[in-house]
């Protein structure tokens, strides 16, 4: 009796996770993110990222991650970011970031040496066709190797209305 209630409480909360799991990031269409080697972001890396898209009457919102390393040697960032339709037309923006305040505190959140930004770079956007989208990447510091990021990342987020 006891092992079958146990079997029927796993089940229940087998299921219940399961359910609910989904739910928290079902407005998460894309993620993913490339890690530095040697925490050195070199100025001839360009990451890029492929965003499969199949349904085109959502808006999105487009953020980047950034992690960095105390000895990150600026308190901002520029990027070069190349966005490639399906069809082949591309736009390049270009953006700069603050990671820090003017005295050296790190905005976002951190543990120990990483600190974690989050860099909006869209809202609202809508995607008006399906296939692959291409989001390049690539730093405008001025150096060829930019000491201190441990990764980049991209999160496209469907638009709660």
């Amino acid at each position: 009796m006891i092992r079958e209630t146990n079997k029927n409480l796993f089940v229940i909360f087998a299921v219940s996770l399961m359910l609910l799991v989904p739910s928290c990031h079902s407005d998460l269409l894309f993620t993913d993110s490339v890690v530095m080697p040697e925490n050195t972001w070199e100025l001839s890396h360009t990451p890029e990222f492929s965003m499969p898209l199949s349904d085109t009457a959502i808006n999105s919102n487009v953020h980047f991650t950034i992690r960095t390393a105390s000895d990150y040697p600026f308190r901002n960032i520029f990027l070069f970011v190349t966005t490639t339709s399906p069809d082949g037309q591309s736009i390049t923006d270009t953006l700069q970031y603050d990671l820090a305040d003017e005295r050296g505190n790190w905005y976002g959140k951190g543990f120990g040496d990483v600190h974690e930004l989050d860099l909006p770079y869209k809202t609202n956007v809508f995607f008006p066709l399906t296939g692959t989208w291409v989001f390049k990447i690539s730093h405008g510091m001025r150096m060829t190797q930019l000491k201190g990021v441990y990764d980049f990342g991209i999160r496209v987020q469907k638009v709660n209305k």
